[in-house]
């Protein structure tokens, strides 16, 4: 999931300098990313929706940011489907705002790519992710844009596989492994192998199945189980196949909201493994 992140150099996020928040808005941001970058995403929606509405002076781009850090932590959570028009009107205002900084735009249309891909909105998510990448391409020059840029390359292959364009996920997936790390990494590498199984190619899925980091955000609950489940299905190792999906299953129904996408693909997955004739 993109969140809006630390920089290296210290506590910060797109479209902020240090000089752009208070002391007390900063331990503000603090304390959701902290939550966010936890797992705690209802815990982290709530306090930022309680910055983004109390009382007091505050900027526009401060209720931008606290309201798209909310709405990064719901999504994360799987309520994108109730809050994709509250995102939606978050992504026209700050198009329309007059000095808007771009990069934090950017950002939160990267949160956008991401729900769509969870949504199976799989052209939409194309769409989202490559105007993404031009603007970063455009922004490179002035300000650090690579996480951004990082995660519209994830949205992109993760869409590209949606809509069985499987060669050109491998693609980039393969091209952006080496330049990610941590949950970004894994996700480059998940998308490898689900590019890898859509070309019928198990064996060199399973191999990359084994590359893939084990501790993953609360987001990414049951995703590297149910492409490793696929993998050994097409190997016809179908005990080891319904294991690996019933598991997948459970990481999802114990970790995000019910109404999350990815809780019926699991149960859909598992359904298709249990239903078949044993393989011969």
């Amino acid at each position: 999931m993109m969140k809006l992140r630390r920089s290296v150099s210290g506590r910060s996020w797109p479209g902020w300098s240090s000089s752009s928040v208070s002391r007390s808005q900063q331990v503000v941001l603090d304390r959701v990313q902290d939550l966010l970058q936890a797992g705690q995403y209802e815990d982290a929606e709530a306090e930022a929706r309680a910055a983004a509405a109390r009382r007091g002076r505050k900027s526009l781009m401060w209720v931008c940011l606290t309201k798209a850090t909310a709405l990064a932590a719901g999504i994360a959570h799987g309520r994108g489907a109730e809050l994709e028009a509250e995102l939606d009107a978050l992504i026209a205002e700050l198009d329309q705002a007059e000095g808007a900084d771009r990069s934090l735009l950017l950002a939160v249309r990267a949160i956008r790519a991401v729900l769509h891909v969870d949504q199976g909105q799989y052209a939409q998510a194309e769409a989202e992710a490559r105007h993404i990448l031009r603007g970063a391409n455009r922004l490179a020059h002035l300000t650090e844009v690579w996480d951004v840029e990082l995660s519209a390359l994830d949205s992109l292959a993760a869409a590209l596989c949606g809509q069985g364009r499987y060669e050109e996920a491998e693609a980039i997936a393969r091209g952006n492994i080496s330049r990610a790390e941590g949950h970004r990494a894994a996700g480059f590498q998940c998308a490898l192998v689900r590019s890898l199984n859509g070309q019928g190619r198990f064996e060199e899925a399973l191999a990359e199945t084994l590359q893939i980091k084990q501790d993953r955000p609360r987001s990414c609950s049951g995703s590297q189980d149910m492409v490793t489940a696929t993998t050994l299905h097409g190997l016809g190792r179908r005990t080891e196949a319904e294991a690996t999906a019933r598991h997948a299953l459970s990481a999802c129904e114990q970790f995000l909201h019910p109404h999350h996408p990815r809780v019926q693909q699991a149960r859909t997955l598992l359904a298709r493994m249990t239903a078949e004739d044993p393989l011969l």
